[in-house]
């Protein structure tokens, strides 16, 4: 540190330094928090949802998007469009570049074309990608219900956080795709996830909660698949339900695992492991360090199989 700067540093206050520095902090919320803005104009067309779901028909679900643009949000990035069926544990997925009206509402109708049921309704977040004009009309249009939780609330959204997880970040990890060929090879795999997931791997869902004393206990119903789910409702597309369960019997799901585990490590080589810049402060200079390679993976897990335990939807 010059001795110039160091006489500045000593006779600046701390209030000037915060309106000094606030260019640079809102630079850098932007790049760490700027992935979900939230849509403000349209809030009151759209009902918030805050209580349980107690549906008994497939078709009510919650969907939610999943950036991956690593650590920075620069540009362009891969989004995973997520969606869960509340009543039958239903998951479907796609990838698409950007977050965009248009292209969010693409991927909401090839999701609905993919569902084995109607869809009836969609419950999402407060970001400008789903609270929009095109969204609401787009519902309108196919007579879909549209609600949203409470702001800063992701209790309220609590089923699709959960896939969030298990059936988006756990196996993307959290670097980088922001190239056509990421994004083909994203929807590769989330094909071949839709059928390992919905087909073959059973889960529980809870039935009811009793008190007794200061435990609570949780009663849950017999393991079983989302296909099977679907099967087991008169609201199902037959011919939909048909085609999966032929299937379902064609495939190995050990061997659909396998292709999986694959697929994933071909989509890590698509990945962007350049590191965001950083800026400095001082003069407003440009910042000096280059852009980077990661060298270490981040931690990719394995793709589940069959025997796993059943996951619990609470």
């Amino acid at each position: 540190m010059s001795p110039a700067t160091e006489t500045k540093l000593r006779a600046i206050s701390a209030r000037q330094m915060d309106r000094v520095l606030a260019p640079d902090k809102r630079t850098i919320r932007r790049r760490l928090y700027g992935r979900t803005k939230p849509g403000t104009l349209l809030k009151h067309h759209i009902p918030i949802k805050t209580d349980h779901w107690d549906v008994t028909a497939p078709g009510f679900t919650e969907v939610d998007l999943v950036s991956h643009s690593g650590d920075r949000a620069d540009g362009d990035f891969v989004q995973t469009l997520n969606l869960t069926d509340i009543h039958t544990t239903w998951v479907e997925t796609c990838a698409v570049m950007g977050k965009s009206q248009i292209r969010v509402q693409e991927g909401l109708e090839t999701l609905r074309q993919q569902l084995p049921f109607p869809l009836c309704g969609i419950d999402s977040d407060n970001g400008s990608e789903f609270i929009n004009a095109h969204l609401l009309k787009y519902c309108r249009a196919h007579d879909v219900q549209f609600t949203r939780g409470r702001p800063y609330k992701k209790d309220d959204n609590a089923h699709i956080e959960q896939k969030n997880w298990t059936h988006v970040r756990k196996l993307m990890g959290y670097v980088r795709y922001d190239s056509a060929a990421a994004l083909t090879a994203m929807n590769a795999v989330y094909a071949d996830l839709r059928l390992l997931h919905n087909l073959f791997l059973p889960s529980v869902k809870l039935q009811r909660k009793e008190r007794h004393g200061a435990r609570l206990r949780r009663y849950y119903d017999a393991p079983q698949t989302p296909l099977d789910r679907v099967r087991a409702c008169l609201q199902a597309k037959a011919a939909a339900v048909a085609a999966l369960l032929r299937q379902r019997d064609q495939l190995d799901p050990f061997a659909l695992a396998a292709r999986v585990d694959q697929q994933l490590a071909r989509l890590y080589t698509l990945a962007n492991h350049r590191r965001a810049v950083p800026t400095t402060t001082e003069g407003g200079a440009a910042a000096q360090a280059q852009n980077a390679c990661a060298t270490a993976s981040p931690q990719m897990l394995k793709t589940p199989r069959p025997s796993v335990t059943p996951a619990v939807f609470v």
